[in-house]
Protein backbone atom coordinates (compact mmCIF):
# COMPACT_ATOMS: atom_id res chain seq x y z
CA UNK A 1 0.00 0.00 0.00
CA UNK A 2 3.04 2.35 1.41
CA UNK A 3 4.31 1.64 -2.52
CA UNK A 4 1.23 2.70 -4.47
CA UNK A 5 1.15 5.88 -2.05
CA UNK A 6 4.54 6.77 -3.11
CA UNK A 7 4.00 5.45 -6.71
CA UNK A 8 0.73 7.34 -6.79
CA UNK A 9 2.93 10.72 -5.13
CA UNK A 10 5.43 10.58 -7.42
CA UNK A 11 3.24 10.29 -10.65
CA UNK A 12 1.48 13.26 -9.80
CA UNK A 13 4.83 15.41 -8.62
CA UNK A 14 5.47 14.27 -12.41
CA UNK A 15 2.48 15.54 -13.79
CA UNK A 16 2.65 18.60 -11.88
CA UNK A 17 6.28 19.27 -13.19
CA UNK A 18 5.22 18.41 -16.29
CA UNK A 19 1.96 20.99 -16.25
CA UNK A 20 4.34 23.53 -14.52
CA UNK A 21 6.89 23.12 -17.75
CA UNK A 22 4.13 22.94 -20.68
CA UNK A 23 4.61 25.68 -23.14
CA UNK A 24 1.54 28.05 -23.51
CA UNK A 25 0.05 27.36 -26.89
CA UNK A 26 -0.79 30.54 -29.63
CA UNK A 27 -2.25 29.56 -32.43
CA UNK A 28 -1.67 31.28 -35.22
CA UNK A 29 -3.80 31.05 -38.74
CA UNK A 30 -2.30 32.21 -42.06
CA UNK A 31 -2.54 32.22 -45.63
CA UNK A 32 1.01 31.47 -46.60
CA UNK A 33 1.60 29.38 -49.27
CA UNK A 34 4.98 27.23 -51.00
CA UNK A 35 7.86 29.39 -50.23
CA UNK A 36 6.17 32.09 -47.96
CA UNK A 37 4.98 29.29 -46.16
CA UNK A 38 7.92 27.48 -45.08
CA UNK A 39 9.14 31.42 -43.94
CA UNK A 40 6.12 31.24 -41.67
CA UNK A 41 6.64 27.97 -40.14
CA UNK A 42 10.49 28.64 -39.73
CA UNK A 43 9.98 32.26 -37.85
CA UNK A 44 7.54 30.04 -35.38
CA UNK A 45 10.27 27.30 -34.95
CA UNK A 46 13.08 30.21 -34.25
CA UNK A 47 10.66 32.07 -31.99
CA UNK A 48 9.32 28.84 -29.96
CA UNK A 49 13.60 28.05 -29.57
CA UNK A 50 14.26 30.74 -28.68
CA UNK A 51 12.23 30.50 -25.39
CA UNK A 52 10.35 27.43 -23.37
CA UNK A 53 7.30 29.56 -22.16
CA UNK A 54 5.50 30.01 -25.38
CA UNK A 55 4.73 27.77 -28.48
CA UNK A 56 3.70 29.24 -31.64
CA UNK A 57 1.62 26.55 -33.91
CA UNK A 58 0.86 28.15 -37.16
CA UNK A 59 -2.18 26.69 -38.87
CA UNK A 60 -2.75 27.23 -43.22
CA UNK A 61 -6.16 28.29 -43.08
CA UNK A 62 -6.72 28.84 -47.04
CA UNK A 63 -6.63 32.35 -48.98
CA UNK A 64 -7.10 35.19 -47.19
CA UNK A 65 -10.63 35.74 -47.64
CA UNK A 66 -11.34 32.14 -46.72
CA UNK A 67 -8.89 32.33 -43.50
CA UNK A 68 -11.07 35.20 -42.38
CA UNK A 69 -14.18 33.86 -42.79
CA UNK A 70 -12.91 30.98 -40.96
CA UNK A 71 -12.22 32.62 -38.02
CA UNK A 72 -15.05 34.79 -37.98
CA UNK A 73 -17.17 31.74 -37.29
CA UNK A 74 -14.20 30.18 -34.94
CA UNK A 75 -14.88 33.46 -32.78
CA UNK A 76 -18.70 33.25 -32.92
CA UNK A 77 -18.23 29.92 -31.60
CA UNK A 78 -15.65 30.70 -29.02
CA UNK A 79 -12.58 29.01 -30.72
CA UNK A 80 -10.97 31.81 -32.80
CA UNK A 81 -7.25 31.53 -32.88
CA UNK A 82 -4.86 34.00 -30.73
CA UNK A 83 -3.88 35.72 -33.93
CA UNK A 84 -5.38 36.32 -37.31
CA UNK A 85 -3.62 37.04 -40.65
CA UNK A 86 -5.78 39.44 -42.21
CA UNK A 87 -5.04 40.78 -46.04
CA UNK A 88 -4.86 44.71 -46.19
CA UNK A 89 -8.31 44.52 -47.84
CA UNK A 90 -9.81 43.04 -44.05
CA UNK A 91 -8.67 45.95 -42.69
CA UNK A 92 -11.87 48.07 -42.57
CA UNK A 93 -14.42 45.39 -41.79
CA UNK A 94 -11.70 44.37 -38.91
CA UNK A 95 -11.91 47.79 -37.71
CA UNK A 96 -15.49 47.87 -37.57
CA UNK A 97 -15.82 44.38 -35.53
CA UNK A 98 -16.35 46.25 -32.42
CA UNK A 99 -15.19 43.07 -29.26
CA UNK A 100 -13.52 40.78 -31.88
CA UNK A 101 -10.10 42.02 -31.70
CA UNK A 102 -8.05 43.43 -29.33
CA UNK A 103 -5.71 46.70 -30.87
CA UNK A 104 -2.00 45.41 -30.53
CA UNK A 105 -0.64 48.74 -28.97
CA UNK A 106 -2.95 47.25 -25.85
CA UNK A 107 -1.70 43.96 -26.25
CA UNK A 108 1.92 45.03 -25.96
CA UNK A 109 1.20 47.77 -23.34
CA UNK A 110 -0.53 45.10 -20.97
CA UNK A 111 2.26 42.25 -21.03
CA UNK A 112 4.46 44.95 -20.31
CA UNK A 113 6.44 44.79 -24.17
CA UNK A 114 8.36 47.56 -25.35
CA UNK A 115 6.35 48.64 -28.84
CA UNK A 116 7.29 52.00 -31.30
CA UNK A 117 4.50 52.84 -33.84
CA UNK A 118 7.15 55.58 -35.22
CA UNK A 119 10.00 52.51 -36.05
CA UNK A 120 7.42 51.88 -38.76
CA UNK A 121 7.71 53.16 -42.04
CA UNK A 122 5.20 55.61 -41.49
CA UNK A 123 2.51 54.53 -44.73
CA UNK A 124 2.87 50.94 -43.01
CA UNK A 125 2.19 52.34 -39.82
CA UNK A 126 -0.53 54.42 -40.96
CA UNK A 127 -2.73 52.28 -42.56
CA UNK A 128 -3.31 49.94 -39.85
CA UNK A 129 -3.53 53.10 -37.02
CA UNK A 130 -6.92 54.05 -36.17
CA UNK A 131 -8.25 57.98 -36.48
CA UNK A 132 -7.64 58.51 -32.59
CA UNK A 133 -3.56 57.30 -33.05
CA UNK A 134 -4.44 53.66 -32.00
CA UNK A 135 -2.26 50.78 -33.55
CA UNK A 136 -5.05 48.20 -34.43
CA UNK A 137 -2.48 45.17 -35.88
CA UNK A 138 0.57 44.20 -36.43
CA UNK A 139 2.26 44.67 -39.46
CA UNK A 140 4.24 41.51 -40.75
CA UNK A 141 4.19 40.95 -44.46
CA UNK A 142 3.83 44.79 -45.95
CA UNK A 143 4.23 44.30 -49.54
CA UNK A 144 3.60 46.74 -52.49
CA UNK A 145 3.16 46.30 -56.49
CA UNK A 146 6.01 46.24 -58.59
CA UNK A 147 6.90 45.24 -61.99
CA UNK A 148 9.25 42.17 -62.79
CA UNK A 149 9.66 41.43 -66.81
CA UNK A 150 12.49 38.44 -67.50
CA UNK A 151 15.32 39.53 -69.27
CA UNK A 152 16.19 36.21 -71.36
CA UNK A 153 13.14 37.24 -73.54
CA UNK A 154 13.39 41.00 -73.87
CA UNK A 155 16.90 40.26 -75.32
CA UNK A 156 15.49 37.30 -77.96
CA UNK A 157 12.75 40.11 -78.61
CA UNK A 158 15.36 42.84 -79.39
CA UNK A 159 14.65 44.93 -76.29
CA UNK A 160 17.40 45.88 -73.63
CA UNK A 161 17.34 43.25 -71.34
CA UNK A 162 19.33 46.18 -68.70
CA UNK A 163 16.26 48.33 -68.92
CA UNK A 164 13.05 48.34 -67.84
CA UNK A 165 10.22 49.72 -69.45
CA UNK A 166 9.39 52.81 -67.31
CA UNK A 167 5.89 54.26 -68.98
CA UNK A 168 2.71 52.26 -70.38
CA UNK A 169 3.68 53.05 -73.35
CA UNK A 170 7.21 51.70 -73.32
CA UNK A 171 5.32 48.42 -71.76
CA UNK A 172 2.78 48.21 -74.77
CA UNK A 173 5.91 49.27 -76.82
CA UNK A 174 7.39 45.94 -75.39
CA UNK A 175 4.85 43.56 -75.69
CA UNK A 176 4.77 44.10 -79.00
CA UNK A 177 7.88 43.19 -79.89
CA UNK A 178 7.71 40.00 -77.30
CA UNK A 179 4.56 39.09 -79.18
CA UNK A 180 6.52 39.52 -82.69
CA UNK A 181 9.38 37.58 -81.46
CA UNK A 182 7.09 34.56 -80.78
CA UNK A 183 6.45 34.91 -77.55
CA UNK A 184 2.93 33.35 -76.59
CA UNK A 185 1.94 35.96 -73.61
CA UNK A 186 4.18 38.98 -73.44
CA UNK A 187 2.39 40.74 -69.92
CA UNK A 188 0.08 39.21 -67.51
CA UNK A 189 -0.99 40.41 -64.29
CA UNK A 190 -1.91 39.34 -60.79
CA UNK A 191 -4.14 40.85 -58.26
CA UNK A 192 -5.96 43.04 -61.09
CA UNK A 193 -7.91 45.31 -58.81
CA UNK A 194 -4.86 45.95 -56.75
CA UNK A 195 -2.61 46.25 -59.40
CA UNK A 196 -4.46 47.89 -62.17
CA UNK A 197 -6.65 50.17 -60.15
CA UNK A 198 -5.68 50.64 -56.57
CA UNK A 199 -1.63 50.84 -57.12
CA UNK A 200 -2.54 52.58 -60.38
CA UNK A 201 -4.70 55.24 -58.84
CA UNK A 202 -2.39 56.09 -55.90
CA UNK A 203 0.60 55.87 -58.44
CA UNK A 204 -1.05 58.96 -60.41
CA UNK A 205 -1.88 60.38 -57.93
CA UNK A 206 -5.68 60.48 -58.22
CA UNK A 207 -8.45 59.12 -56.18
CA UNK A 208 -9.75 55.83 -55.71
CA UNK A 209 -12.43 56.82 -53.62
CA UNK A 210 -13.99 59.75 -51.61
CA UNK A 211 -12.68 60.57 -48.07
CA UNK A 212 -9.34 60.16 -48.58
CA UNK A 213 -9.84 56.66 -50.14
CA UNK A 214 -11.61 55.70 -47.05
CA UNK A 215 -9.11 56.93 -44.64
CA UNK A 216 -10.53 59.76 -42.80
CA UNK A 217 -11.81 60.13 -40.17
CA UNK A 218 -15.79 59.54 -42.03
CA UNK A 219 -13.71 57.19 -44.23
CA UNK A 220 -17.24 54.87 -43.40
CA UNK A 221 -19.05 57.06 -45.96
CA UNK A 222 -16.31 56.82 -49.02
CA UNK A 223 -17.70 56.24 -52.45
CA UNK A 224 -15.92 55.23 -55.22
CA UNK A 225 -14.48 57.59 -57.93
CA UNK A 226 -12.17 55.01 -60.30
CA UNK A 227 -14.40 55.58 -63.53
CA UNK A 228 -12.44 58.85 -64.40
CA UNK A 229 -11.13 59.16 -67.71
CA UNK A 230 -7.43 58.22 -66.41
CA UNK A 231 -8.88 54.81 -65.32
CA UNK A 232 -11.04 54.34 -68.38
CA UNK A 233 -8.23 55.47 -70.99
CA UNK A 234 -5.84 52.49 -68.80
CA UNK A 235 -7.91 49.88 -68.79
CA UNK A 236 -9.26 50.31 -73.10
CA UNK A 237 -5.29 50.24 -73.37
CA UNK A 238 -5.25 46.55 -71.73
CA UNK A 239 -8.61 45.74 -73.23
CA UNK A 240 -6.91 46.59 -77.10
CA UNK A 241 -3.73 44.77 -75.90
CA UNK A 242 -6.17 41.62 -74.94
CA UNK A 243 -7.66 41.57 -78.01
CA UNK A 244 -3.80 41.56 -80.46
CA UNK A 245 -2.50 38.96 -77.87
CA UNK A 246 -0.21 41.09 -76.22
CA UNK A 247 -1.73 40.62 -72.34
CA UNK A 248 -2.86 37.69 -71.56
CA UNK A 249 -5.31 37.35 -68.95
CA UNK A 250 -4.41 33.91 -66.68
CA UNK A 251 -7.06 34.35 -63.62
CA UNK A 252 -7.53 35.90 -60.37
CA UNK A 253 -5.58 36.55 -57.15
CA UNK A 254 -2.02 35.18 -57.48
CA UNK A 255 -2.69 32.36 -60.14
CA UNK A 256 -1.38 34.58 -62.87
CA UNK A 257 2.45 34.68 -61.12
CA UNK A 258 3.12 30.64 -62.09
CA UNK A 259 2.77 31.29 -65.45
CA UNK A 260 5.76 33.68 -65.19
CA UNK A 261 7.92 32.03 -63.09
CA UNK A 262 7.44 28.99 -65.37
CA UNK A 263 9.06 31.63 -68.41
CA UNK A 264 5.50 31.49 -70.02
CA UNK A 265 4.93 35.07 -69.04
CA UNK A 266 7.69 37.69 -70.25
CA UNK A 267 6.00 40.74 -67.96
CA UNK A 268 4.33 40.70 -64.54
CA UNK A 269 2.89 43.39 -62.06
CA UNK A 270 2.06 41.71 -58.78
CA UNK A 271 3.58 41.51 -55.19
CA UNK A 272 7.14 42.53 -53.90
CA UNK A 273 6.29 39.15 -51.86
CA UNK A 274 6.43 37.23 -54.91
CA UNK A 275 9.99 37.79 -55.03
CA UNK A 276 11.45 34.49 -52.90
CA UNK A 277 9.30 32.24 -55.46
CA UNK A 278 10.58 33.52 -58.42
CA UNK A 279 13.94 33.91 -56.21
CA UNK A 280 13.89 30.18 -55.96
CA UNK A 281 12.02 28.92 -59.15
CA UNK A 282 13.14 31.05 -62.06
CA UNK A 283 15.47 29.47 -64.38
CA UNK A 284 15.92 32.50 -66.36
CA UNK A 285 17.71 35.82 -65.77
CA UNK A 286 14.90 38.18 -64.28
CA UNK A 287 14.45 41.47 -63.03
CA UNK A 288 12.49 43.58 -60.77
CA UNK A 289 11.42 47.44 -61.42
CA UNK A 290 9.31 50.01 -60.37
CA UNK A 291 5.63 50.50 -62.09
CA UNK A 292 4.94 51.83 -65.19
CA UNK A 293 2.98 55.30 -65.29
CA UNK A 294 1.60 57.53 -68.10
CA UNK A 295 3.86 60.35 -68.38
CA UNK A 296 1.41 63.25 -69.43
CA UNK A 297 -0.65 62.70 -65.90
CA UNK A 298 0.54 65.48 -63.70
CA UNK A 299 2.27 64.25 -60.20
CA UNK A 300 3.16 60.58 -61.72
CA UNK A 301 5.17 58.73 -60.36
CA UNK A 302 3.85 59.28 -56.77
CA UNK A 303 3.84 56.44 -54.34
CA UNK A 304 2.02 52.66 -54.43
CA UNK A 305 -0.04 51.42 -51.69
CA UNK A 306 0.20 48.42 -48.92
CA UNK A 307 -0.77 45.12 -49.80
CA UNK A 308 -0.08 41.66 -48.14
CA UNK A 309 -1.79 41.64 -44.44
CA UNK A 310 -1.60 42.17 -40.80
CA UNK A 311 -1.65 40.02 -37.78
CA UNK A 312 -4.47 40.65 -36.21
CA UNK A 313 -5.22 39.87 -32.26
CA UNK A 314 -8.24 37.84 -31.08
CA UNK A 315 -10.40 38.87 -28.06
CA UNK A 316 -11.25 36.52 -25.73
CA UNK A 317 -8.42 34.69 -24.59
CA UNK A 318 -6.26 34.50 -21.59
CA UNK A 319 -3.80 37.13 -20.55
CA UNK A 320 -1.22 34.85 -19.95
CA UNK A 321 -1.38 33.78 -23.75
CA UNK A 322 -2.15 37.74 -24.48
CA UNK A 323 1.71 37.87 -23.01
CA UNK A 324 2.82 35.37 -25.70
CA UNK A 325 1.22 36.77 -28.74
CA UNK A 326 3.05 40.15 -27.01
CA UNK A 327 6.66 38.25 -26.41
CA UNK A 328 6.02 36.79 -30.52
CA UNK A 329 5.42 40.18 -31.51
CA UNK A 330 8.57 41.13 -29.87
CA UNK A 331 10.74 38.65 -31.35
CA UNK A 332 9.11 39.63 -34.95
CA UNK A 333 9.97 43.18 -34.26
CA UNK A 334 13.68 42.69 -34.43
CA UNK A 335 15.71 44.49 -37.00
CA UNK A 336 17.76 41.46 -37.50
CA UNK A 337 14.35 39.25 -38.02
CA UNK A 338 12.94 42.01 -40.04
CA UNK A 339 16.20 42.33 -42.16
CA UNK A 340 15.90 38.39 -42.57
CA UNK A 341 12.19 38.09 -43.85
CA UNK A 342 12.79 40.74 -46.04
CA UNK A 343 16.11 39.25 -47.74
CA UNK A 344 14.22 36.14 -47.92
CA UNK A 345 10.52 36.76 -49.60
CA UNK A 346 10.72 40.33 -51.11
CA UNK A 347 8.15 41.65 -48.58
CA UNK A 348 8.86 45.00 -47.20
CA UNK A 349 11.14 45.92 -44.07
CA UNK A 350 8.36 47.12 -42.26
CA UNK A 351 10.61 49.27 -40.14
CA UNK A 352 13.32 51.91 -41.41
CA UNK A 353 16.21 50.05 -38.93
CA UNK A 354 15.60 46.99 -41.14
CA UNK A 355 15.99 48.65 -44.42
CA UNK A 356 18.93 50.47 -43.23
CA UNK A 357 20.58 47.03 -42.05
CA UNK A 358 19.38 45.33 -45.37
CA UNK A 359 20.99 48.38 -47.18
CA UNK A 360 24.32 48.27 -45.07
CA UNK A 361 25.10 44.82 -45.52
CA UNK A 362 25.46 45.04 -49.53
CA UNK A 363 21.89 42.68 -50.01
CA UNK A 364 20.43 45.74 -52.81
CA UNK A 365 23.77 45.91 -54.45
CA UNK A 366 23.97 42.21 -54.67
CA UNK A 367 20.34 41.85 -55.88
CA UNK A 368 19.56 44.57 -57.67
CA UNK A 369 16.02 45.54 -58.55
CA UNK A 370 15.14 44.50 -54.83
CA UNK A 371 14.90 47.65 -53.19
CA UNK A 372 12.05 49.18 -55.43
CA UNK A 373 8.98 48.16 -52.90
CA UNK A 374 11.26 50.25 -50.62
CA UNK A 375 11.90 53.21 -52.69
CA UNK A 376 8.04 53.10 -54.15
CA UNK A 377 6.84 53.49 -50.61
CA UNK A 378 8.96 55.52 -48.59
CA UNK A 379 7.91 58.58 -51.15
CA UNK A 380 6.06 61.60 -49.70
CA UNK A 381 2.58 60.74 -49.72
CA UNK A 382 -0.68 62.80 -50.15
CA UNK A 383 -3.91 62.21 -49.02
CA UNK A 384 -4.91 60.35 -52.76
CA UNK A 385 -2.11 58.01 -52.36
CA UNK A 386 -1.71 57.55 -48.21
CA UNK A 387 -3.73 54.40 -48.92
CA UNK A 388 -6.99 52.56 -49.66
CA UNK A 389 -9.31 51.58 -46.53
CA UNK A 390 -12.84 50.48 -47.77
CA UNK A 391 -15.43 48.15 -45.82
CA UNK A 392 -16.60 45.26 -47.73
CA UNK A 393 -13.47 45.45 -49.84
CA UNK A 394 -12.79 42.04 -49.86
CA UNK A 395 -16.40 41.70 -51.90
CA UNK A 396 -15.60 44.65 -54.02
CA UNK A 397 -12.45 43.41 -54.87
CA UNK A 398 -14.90 40.61 -56.15
CA UNK A 399 -16.98 42.89 -58.59
CA UNK A 400 -13.73 44.27 -60.23
CA UNK A 401 -12.42 40.73 -60.84
CA UNK A 402 -16.07 40.25 -62.22
CA UNK A 403 -16.05 43.50 -64.34
CA UNK A 404 -12.55 43.77 -65.74
CA UNK A 405 -12.73 40.00 -67.19
CA UNK A 406 -15.61 41.41 -68.93
CA UNK A 407 -13.42 43.78 -70.18
CA UNK A 408 -10.72 41.16 -71.43
CA UNK A 409 -13.04 38.93 -73.26
CA UNK A 410 -14.65 41.90 -75.41
CA UNK A 411 -17.62 41.76 -73.79
CA UNK A 412 -17.88 45.13 -72.11
CA UNK A 413 -15.95 48.69 -72.41
CA UNK A 414 -13.60 49.69 -69.90
CA UNK A 415 -16.26 52.64 -69.05
CA UNK A 416 -19.23 50.22 -69.05
CA UNK A 417 -17.04 47.76 -66.58
CA UNK A 418 -15.69 50.96 -64.32
CA UNK A 419 -19.16 52.49 -63.76
CA UNK A 420 -20.69 49.03 -62.86
CA UNK A 421 -18.01 48.45 -60.27
CA UNK A 422 -18.44 51.92 -59.08
CA UNK A 423 -22.46 51.96 -58.95
CA UNK A 424 -22.15 47.95 -57.31
CA UNK A 425 -19.00 49.08 -55.32
CA UNK A 426 -20.96 51.90 -53.70
CA UNK A 427 -23.94 49.43 -52.71
CA UNK A 428 -21.85 47.63 -50.62
CA UNK A 429 -20.17 51.19 -49.18
CA UNK A 430 -23.80 52.25 -48.15
CA UNK A 431 -24.53 49.14 -46.75
CA UNK A 432 -21.02 49.02 -44.75
CA UNK A 433 -22.31 52.95 -43.79
CA UNK A 434 -25.59 51.97 -42.33
CA UNK A 435 -24.28 48.91 -40.35
CA UNK A 436 -21.34 51.44 -39.03
CA UNK A 437 -21.67 52.20 -35.25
Amino acid sequence: MQFKRLALSAAMTAAAIGTAHAATEIQWWHSMTAVNNEWVNDLAKEFNESQKEYKIVPTFKGVYDESMTAAIAAFRSGNAPHILQVFEVGTATMMASKGATVPVGKVMSDAGVSFDPKAYIPAVAGYYTAPNGQMLSFPFNSSTTIFYYNKDAFKKAGLNPDKAPTTWPEVFEAAKKLKASGHSCPMTLAWQGWTQLESFSTWHNVEFATEQNGLSANGHKARLKINSPLHVKHIDNLAAAAKAGEFVYKGRASTAQASFTAGECAMIQTSSGFYGDVAKNAKFAYALAPLPYYPDVKGAPQNTVIGGASLWVMAGKKSEEYKGVAKFFEFLSQTKVQAASHQRTGYLPVTMAAYDLTNKSGFYQKNPGTDTAVTQMIRKVTDKSRGIRLGNYVQIRTIEDEELEQVWAGKKTGQQALDAIVSRGNELLARFERSYK
